[in-house]
């Protein structure tokens, strides 16, 4: 198959060539006088959500309504009388105050089938991104601990959206942003220095907000053991010494950051960039920002402390920036931070975090407008996820042997494995809540979504190799000049579902939801399996329509591969 994709998958083709008819349409009415002018628009073609009302459908005529001074339904009946003959419409009708829907001929929907297979793996990608920029931000954990489950929900949205938004032609740029000092830092060094010392959780002089979890004792047997760590972005080795907090604390963030990027190899999620807070210190960012917010007027002090101005840009109150002893509020160095990304020139940039930060958004577009930077109202863009709640045996699990506290990514992992683990934590919106089943996880039946649809691809594997063992002319390809024999309505709909991937992998991508992507795998696989059951799909006495089903099944088994890709789960070829 060829490594790039044709410049227009079929779908496209098919909605520009209805597109076409409807533009001729047009201008036939505007010939005749029912429209006294070219409006010059283009036709808005969606496909429909159930294939009793068409195929795809246009709004059309209740958009020039007003211009043809008609009623919506009138216009659409002088619009479908004016189409041109073609080979595209089977037929149509008019729903509701005008919409028009549109059956396609059997041959049209059943073509896709061969555009899947010659795109092959770059099926369902487009160009709409036209190589621009965007960055995206997501996990951002603070390397005191290992990762939750609340921050491998954000890793599997947040690279989720990475990859359906490169899927339609973006620049992707991934970036983790954590802190690396500060009060948490401060308690985490003090946990394994006590650690050190032979302390333990239950001594009197334990650090009042000390860390408890097992893994504190790791970090103190190899920083006793002088090892050095080395992680992605890092690398110390610890002098042994109980009293120099320095070099533990160092030691410390190192030693996390290697067990985070641990967990999100294991989780299959990378990024580009880890860029430290400490840094927008270091360098003076975040008093020059607060400099220019006050050089520009929106800043003053009051009970000495110093206040922003956020709610002359829409926040319900001014917000303290400065607080009297002379620190920083939390949402200042993330006004620097996102100075500095404009700054890096990333003019899209997508924030992916917990529900927690909601608070914060007003305050950085606040804090970002009063820089008169040129920064657009309304970014960055930021998505959101609400919290998990674990369940096993019908009963919430809260405790992890190792953090201690709450339930890691890790645990997930080892538990139900990395696909079941990335399925079920971008399957739902990131605005609902989410309720992680772990026996629901690690089934092997139909309420098991992840493995139903995996199923589906390794059956296809299966019926492939059945048939590679009939001979050298049963493969799938061969069914392309027999397409027209898909005749049966489980065939059709089947290829009416997988022909709507480039649709929705565009939708997904706009409205930045990779649980759609996840939805709509399972809708296809519903419709293999019944596909599946009710034709046989080699028949060596019917080579002909045997090869037809083989093709449609091979296309099909694609769509899985390339929307099971999205969503960095794999695709396995038996079960």
């Amino acid at each position: 198959m060829p490594t790039q994709p044709p410049p227009l998958v079929l779908d496209t083709l098919m909605k520009q060539a209805l597109a076409n008819l409807l533009s001729q349409a047009l201008s036939t009415l505007v010939a005749d006088g029912t429209l006294t002018e070219d409006p010059r628009v283009t036709p808005q073609i969606d496909h429909t959500r159930d294939p009793s009302h068409g195929d795809l459908a246009t709004n059309l005529a209740m958009v020039l309504a007003k211009q043809a001074r008609l009623p919506p339904r009138e216009l659409a009946l002088k619009l479908l009388a004016a189409l041109p003959d073609n080979a595209l419409i089977e037929r149509t009708d008019i729903a509701g105050p005008g919409f028009i829907n549109v059956f396609l001929t059997q041959a049209s929907n059943t073509q896709v089938v061969a555009d899947i297979l010659a795109a092959g793996n770059h099926y369902g990608h487009s160009t709409i991104g036209q190589g621009r920029s965007v960055q995206v931000e997501f996990v951002s954990a603070n390397p005191t601990g290992p990762l939750h489950v609340g921050h491998g929900r954000g890793a599997a949205i947040g690279d989720g959206l990475c990859r359906l938004l490169a899927a339609t032609g973006w620049s992707v740029h991934r970036e983790f942003y954590y802190n690396d000092a500060g009060q948490q830092i401060s308690n985490l060094a003090l946990s394994v220095q006590a650690r050190v010392m032979g302390k333990t959780p239950e001594d009197a002089d334990w650090p009042e907000d000390g860390y408890r979890g097992e893994y504190i004792v790791d970090v103190a047997t190899a920083y006793a053991n002088k090892e050095t760590v080395s992680s992605s972005d890092r690398q110390i080795t610890a002098s042994g010494d109980p009293q120099n907090l320095t070099n533990m604390t160092a030691f410390a963030v190192a030693w996390l950051r290697r067990e985070q990027d641990a967990d999100l190899e294991a989780f299959a999620v990378r990024f580009d960039e880890y860029f430290l807070e400490s840094s927008l210190y270091n360098s003076h960012d975040v008093d020059s920002a607060v400099e220019r917010l006050s050089a520009n007027g929106f800043t003053y002090e009051q009970g000495g402390a110093l206040w922003l101005r956020s709610s002359e840009f829409g926040d319900d109150k001014d917000r303290v920036m400065r607080k009297s002893d002379g620190g920083y509020t939390y949402f200042v160095p993330d006004v620097a931070y996102h100075l500095s990304k404009w700054q890096r020139g990333f003019k899209r940039v997508i924030n992916e975090q917990g529900a927690d930060h909601h608070s914060t958004i007003t305050r950085v577009r606040a804090g970002l407008q009063g820089l008169k930077e040129g920064i657009p109202k309304g970014w960055p863009e930021y998505v959101l996820h609400q919290m998990v709640t674990v369940m096993r045996d019908g009963a919430e699990v809260k405790l992890s042997k190792r953090a201690g506290s709450y339930v890691t990514l890790r645990d997930l992992i080892d538990w139900v494995g990395r696909d079941a683990t990335r399925f079920f934590l971008s399957a739902r919106a990131a605005t609902s809540q989410l309720t992680f089943d772990i026996d629901l996880a690690k089934s092997q039946s139909n309420e098991n979504p992840v493995y139903y649809i995996q199923y589906a691809h390794a059956r296809i594997c299966s019926v492939k190799n059945k048939a590679a063992g009939l001979g050298e002319g049963w493969q799938p390809e061969g069914g392309l000049a027999h397409v027209d024999q898909l005749t049966e309505p489980e065939a059709l709909s089947l290829a009416l579902a997988i022909g709507r991937f480039p649709d929705v992998v565009e939708g997904a991508a706009e409205r930045l939801e990779p649980h759609e992507i996840a939805n709509y795998l399972r809708e296809v696989a519903a419709q293999f399996h019944s596909f599946y059951n009710a034709l046989k799909l080699i028949d060596e006495a019917q080579p002909s329509r045997s090869l037809a089903r083989l093709a449609l099944a091979e296309a099909t088994r694609q769509v899985l591969h390339n929307g099971l890709t999205l969503l960095g789960v794999s695709a396995p070829e038996s079960m």
